[in-house]
């Protein structure tokens, strides 16, 4: 079974074999590829914090608004992450979202074959783990992922399989990117900056949805669907139907993210680390798997267009709070991905002028 994962999915003739397949097998355990070091492995030791979550409703009441820039202030100075609730996107959108992507990872591995990429560069890509040409050790995870705003440009190249996967994952793709739009005025707020600030930049940068599947797993506690690392971007909003997403709090601790029903996640990336001059750090994260369910995520990953250079606000920068970032973009994220492990190496440390 080992052998069968080695080869490159990128010629015809490579092998892969997703994690789906492995599920279908029905392994009593976990090959030797997907065992991590003990080092990585998760030790169960999490920490069971209140969480904070962020009732968006409340924005519109004047009096209360300020609250709230307040809740949203202190969730990411402290977490870098935090909980939507009356976000706006209804319950439905969201089901079908979960339900197009359960069925594109169902398909026979043929069906989605055609989309199997290693190019970290390429708009829809297929895979498993992180990058199932280069990885060391794999990870317990299924992937589809591709660009999305405008969605009107990158609608003809999802999957056409499931027929209705266009549609489904087309609605709650616009929804995303309406919600990132209003929450990165409520960050901007309550960094004290302009809430319109970088407004044209926000609505038409990168969306690129990560959409990913963690099959049940034999052995869990030998493997993770991802390893700790931050997301590149200004923020990302996730969508799950069961437990597995952590997050490391800044005393290092490990706390389940707790699944509400309707609720969103937002995170915190590198970007948003970058723009804050620090103020805001990007929230580290994992994926945890299971022995009895299948878990899908949804992962709206928002960040300046592709090539479009972030920096510190000028007006977070003082004698107090140094120039601490250089400028970087998306695509010199990819560039530094394809050529690196993010298990050993992370991005924001590459842009770090001071500790």
């Amino acid at each position: 079974m080992v052998g069968k994962m080695i080869g490159s999915s990128a010629s015809p003739n490579g092998s892969f074999t997703s994690a789906m397949t492995l599920t279908e097998e029905e392994l009593t355990c976990v090959p030797k590829r997907y065992i991590l070091p003990p080092s990585l492995r998760p030790n169960g030791a999490e920490y069971n914090t209140c969480l904070p979550i962020v009732d968006l409703s409340y924005l519109q009441h004047p009096l209360l608004r300020p609250q709230i820039i307040q809740e949203v202030h202190l969730a990411c100075k402290k977490f870098g992450f935090f909980q939507v609730v009356n976000h706006g996107i209804p319950i439905s959108v969201m089901k079908d979202a979960i339900d197009a992507a359960s069925e594109f990872f169902n398909l026979p591995t043929e069906e989605k074959r055609h989309l199997l990429s290693s190019n970290v560069h390429d708009p829809v890509r297929y895979g498993t783990s992180l990058n199932h040409v280069k990885d060391k050790v794999y990870f317990w995870r299924d992937f589809l992922k591709h660009y999305a705003n405008p969605t009107s440009t990158w609608l003809d190249f999802w999957p056409s399989n499931p027929t209705d996967y266009k549609k489904k994952m087309g609605n709650y793709t616009v929804a995303a990117q309406k919600l990132q739009e209003e929450l990165m005025e409520v960050i901007f707020e309550s960094l004290e900056l302009n809430s319109n600030y970088l407004h044209e930049d926000i609505a038409e940068g990168s969306q690129v949805m990560a959409v990913n599947c963690y099959p049940a797993c034999p052995e869990p506690d030998l493997t993770l669907g991802l390893p700790p690392h931050t997301d590149y971007g200004m923020l990302t909003i996730i969508l799950q139907n069961h437990l597995g997403l952590q997050i490391m709090d800044r005393d290092e601790k490990w706390h389940s993210v707790p699944l509400i029903e309707g609720a969103l996640i937002v995170q915190l990336g590198d970007q948003m680390e970058v723009l804050s001059n620090g103020r805001y750090k990007s929230v580290l994260h994992r994926a945890t798997v299971n022995s009895e369910k299948k878990r899908i995520s949804i992962a709206s990953l928002h960040s300046l267009a592709l090539g479009k250079k972030v920096r510190p606000a000028s007006e977070l920068v003082n004698e107090q709070h140094i120039l601490s970032y250089k400028e970087g973009s998306f695509s010199d994220f990819l560039d530094f991905i394809s050529g690196e492990d993010i298990v050993e190496a992370k991005y924001i440390d590459k842009l770090k002028i001071n500790s």
